[in-house]
């Protein structure tokens, strides 16, 4: 994929998301959104991995127990996904947890319960 910049690629992936919710509508599960996201991604030819593990660092050791990441687009954006009734701090801490152990700097929070998708969607930077 050609460089382009953190604001083109989450504009590209907003996009893929809204298309998803388009097809979809709102009231499925965050693991059928997840699955026709990767399949956008994958047509758009985008790098992405599913459920990238990240684990905890504690006193300089790396624990067995980990979080696991919903989408992580081209090493350098998070996705979280959901489909909750409404986006609360927990859900934006959460994202800010995985942004700031992982070091990827942008996420966006995706609510696709939200009877418009652009409603639910948080971009959060580090």
């Amino acid at each position: 994929m050609d460089i382009i910049s953190d604001e083109d690629l989450s504009r590209r992936v907003i996009g893929l998301a809204i298309e998803v919710h388009r097809q979809l509508g709102p009231g499925l599960l965050e693991s059928a959104y997840e699955e026709c996201l990767c399949f956008e991604l994958r047509r758009a030819a985008i790098p992405h991995e599913r459920q990238r593990r990240l684990p905890i660092r504690y006193k300089g050791f790396e624990l067995e127990y980990c979080y696991q990441i919903d989408i992580v687009v081209d090493d350098a954006l998070i996705l979280e996904i959901k489909s909750v009734d409404h986006i609360s701090p927990v859900h934006e801490a959460q994202l800010m947890t995985y942004l700031r152990l992982s070091g990827i700097p942008i996420g966006l929070l995706l609510n696709f319960n939200s009877p418009i998708l652009k409603d639910g969607i948080r971009r959060r930077r580090i």
